[in-house]
């Protein structure tokens, strides 16, 4: 009998946004394993610790945040074959994720690695775009609206065109493109009734009109352009 490999979303920061199914299994599981930014404290065990029953094998999966995505690949290889010693040996592994595990989720990378090789279980987790939302709060979409989410590194080209298109959307993973996107917004006239949320649900979280955000943004951060 082989182990079971758990994702886990555990939402976006808020410990008390972890479904009791996510927090059962992280409980139970002998062997719990997350990401973190080379020797930074990893977020997904920040939002868990005081979940942990204490006792189990933890190992933190270090890797660089770059917009090159290849050694990042190398990481994950090595992770999986870390992992995967602990499954042959019939040991469940749990990797809290934040947000949701298949939402621009890490998870997915190490999904891809072992799933045809071991019996894989996802949990969904609170997606930051919702948690952004209910922050604020602000209804993003009814009846047969089109939501649009749109990740702040694509081309203004690409978002001009996208954010043309939609009635409502989210532009998530502003840092240094906020510039850049901010300016779209305003050649098309949505920035007046859009919204900037950084830390939803969490301390320092901070929610303000866009046309009031002086930059620099936080990577972690979220614009909402609602109907």
């Amino acid at each position: 009998m082989t182990g079971t490999l758990y994702g886990l979303g555990v939402g976006p920061g808020d410990p008390e946004l972890i479904t009791l199914k996510a927090l059962r299994i992280l409980r139970a599981c002998p062997v719990v394993a997350y990401l973190a930014a080379n020797e930074a404290e990893s977020f997904a065990r920040t939002i868990v610790a005081g979940h942990l029953p204490g006792g189990q094998t933890e190992i933190p999966i270090r890797i660089a945040m770059s917009a090159d995505p290849a050694p990042g690949q190398a990481v994950y290889d090595q992770a999986a074959e870390a992992l995967a010693g602990h499954l042959a040996a019939g040991r469940d592994v749990a990797v809290p994720c934040e947000g949701d595990p298949f939402f621009y989720g890490s998870f997915q990378y190490l999904f891809t690695r072992l799933a045809g090789r071991f019996p894989v279980r996802v949990v969904p987790g609170v997606s930051s775009l919702t948690a952004t939302a209910a922050a604020v709060p602000v209804p993003l979409v009814s009846r047969n609206d089109v939501l649009t989410v749109l990740p702040a590194p694509l081309d203004a080209s690409v978002l001009r065109a996208r954010l043309a298109a939609t009635d409502a959307a989210v532009v998530m993973k502003l840092g240094r493109h906020f510039d850049k996107v901010r300016g779209v917004l305003d050649e098309l006239g949505r920035t007046p009734r859009s919204l900037y949320v950084e830390r939803a649900g969490l301390e320092g979280q901070r929610v303000l009109p866009l046309a009031e955000v002086v930059p620099p943004v936080p990577y972690f951060s979220m614009i909402l352009v609602p109907r």
